[in-house]
């Protein structure tokens, strides 16, 4: 059997345990670097996931992550922030981990094995033709998260995958592949090294730009983030303030008659006269600020024009 780009041993990692620490952290370094820039070659990829993911939520459906050992801690990552950052509501969020809760506390090898958890993982998670499913694995073979992609599959769902070894079976079996081609790692097999960098960075673009596609994000803020504690609600704050042009009082007081929500709170500032007109014209943009701020800037003009028509 032909070893795996995973498997094999980085070419500066000969003599690696004799070398004084600052060189070995040097190399440590560098080869986080090369693994990072892998990620650009699944720019493509990543974002015709993204589209997916977008249009999965946008419909109502939930996003599952599927994984194992270092790539499962990747996925969680990823999936606990979601809420927090871009306000997607947590029921609509499925994270699936081959040894389940005890993962957290042991992360054993055993689990990533066990192809009837993953089928149970699916049909507890009640994944449909609604929903999508993207699995990670770092030498794209690991049973749990290959199982789980398959049965996901059968159950209709849209399905990606992301894996570091080309040609491997979980990217065959992915409606879409998204392959991380990293360098060896320095310690040889230990992917939670540049492996799970890559993945890390992946998943980050890929909610990321999913989120832009929901509207989530205006000039690089996150105008949908839901403040449930002191630093939020100052940062929510500051944006509103950011975008508006108002002082921090004034942001303060907008987010509070807005309940809390940045985008409503934009609007309020803008000239809508209440938190229910500001939500429905989100509604009737698909939930995007900037064509909520430009339809009442529209709407202004007229309101204007027609006042200037009537006078003379």
């Amino acid at each position: 059997m032909a070893e795996t780009r995973t498997e094999a041993l980085h070419q500066n990692a000969g003599g690696l345990d004799i070398q004084a620490p600052a060189a070995i952290l040097s190399a440590l370094a560098n080869a986080q670097v090369e693994a990072a820039a892998a990620v650009r070659g699944a720019i493509p990829e990543i974002a015709i996931a993204a589209e997916i993911v977008a249009e999965t939520l946008r419909g109502g459906g939930r996003l599952a992550y599927a994984a194992a050992g270092s790539s499962g801690l990747m996925a969680l990552a990823d999936a606990l922030e979601l809420p927090g950052t871009f306000g997607i509501p947590r029921d609509r969020i499925a994270i699936l981990i081959a040894g389940g809760d005890e993962a957290f506390r042991t992360l054993a090898g055993g689990p990533e094995d066990n192809t009837e958890e993953a089928e149970r993982a699916v049909a507890g998670a009640g994944l449909s033709a609604k929903d999508c499913l993207i699995a990670i694995s770092a030498s794209g073979t690991t049973p749990y998260a290959v199982r789980a992609l398959e049965e996901a599959s059968r159950r209709g769902a849209a399905t990606i995958a992301i894996a570091n070894n080309a040609g491997t079976p979980l990217l065959k079996l992915a409606g879409t592949a998204v392959l991380l081609e990293t360098p060896p790692e320095v310690i040889a097999g230990s992917t939670r090294m540049g492996a799970g960098t890559a993945q890390k960075i992946a998943l980050n673009m890929l909610s990321t730009l999913a989120a832009i596609h929901l509207g989530h994000v205006h000039d690089g803020y996150m105008v949908n983030l839901h403040a449930d504690n002191i630093k939020l609600r100052k940062r929510a704050a500051r944006i509103v303030a950011a975008i508006t042009g108002r002082d921090s009082a004034d942001a303060e007081r907008l987010l509070e008659q807005s309940g809390g929500a940045v985008k409503v709170a934009v609007l309020l500032a803008a000239g809508v006269g209440s938190a229910d007109a500001a939500a429905k014209i989100l509604e009737g943009t698909g939930q995007k600020l900037r064509p909520a701020l430009s339809a009442v800037e529209g709407s202004r003009r007229q309101e204007t024009s027609a006042l200037i028509k009537n006078r003379t």
